[in-house]
């Protein structure tokens, strides 16, 4: 059971850094998202960010949806580690 808690915790540490690692990117325009690896970062987060931006659509041209997700992967992320 610890096997499948640690596996896990690691999993959602990995993925918020991919997360924060997409956010960074968006800051340079002339990124071509259909070319590699951008492609393949954004085929892994975009399904989960578009979870909250369903929620929170962009605002004034600010998208505040992966703040939200950030915050639930360290709420689920430190619950697992308190287990």
């Amino acid at each position: 059971m610890y096997l499948l808690i640690n596996t896990l915790a690691t999993f959602i540490q990995i993925y918020t850094l991919l997360l924060i690692i997409r956010v960074l990117l968006t800051w340079f325009p002339t990124i071509n998202w259909y070319n590699q690896p951008f492609a393949a970062l954004s085929q892994i987060t975009d399904p989960y960010l578009n979870l909250f931006r369903r929620i929170i659509p962009p605002l004034g041209g600010m998208d505040f949806s992966p703040m939200l997700a950030i915050i639930l992967l360290q709420v689920v992320g430190g619950g697992l580690q308190a287990v």
